[in-house]
């Protein structure tokens, strides 16, 4: 039988609950490390907004700060995703098994 971790199934409620982060963790997956900036490029989102999400998911355990650079006199932080229970994989669309998962849909992209 299979035990669950309710904490650990409502931070990652938490951590889906928002469009952003989402996004954030699709362009993510894949990658060794990520900064803030680079998603804040990538995805065409202000730094604000990003950093502050990226807290959040940081906080959820869904993502992890790997390392952090010294940048133009401030510190550049990189993340990495953990996202691992296959329900939230399933919902971000990670793994490839079906193309209709449960989610944002893509018929419709304004919702």
């Amino acid at each position: 039988m299979t035990s669950f971790n309710r904490s650990d199934d409502n931070d990652l409620l938490v951590a889906l609950n928002h469009p952003l982060r989402r996004r954030m963790l699709r362009e993510m997956e894949g990658k060794e490390t990520i900064s803030p900036r680079e998603l804040s490029v990538t995805l065409r989102e202000p730094l604000s907004n990003v950093a502050y999400h990226i807290r959040v998911l940081a906080e959820c355990a869904v993502a992890t700060l790997v390392c952090t650079k010294p940048a133009r006199g401030s510190m550049q932080h990189f993340y990495s995703a953990t996202v691992e229970a296959p329900w939230a994989r399933q919902v971000l669309k990670l793994d490839k098994t079906d193309g209709n998962a449960a989610g944002e849909s893509s018929a419709d992209p304004g919702t």
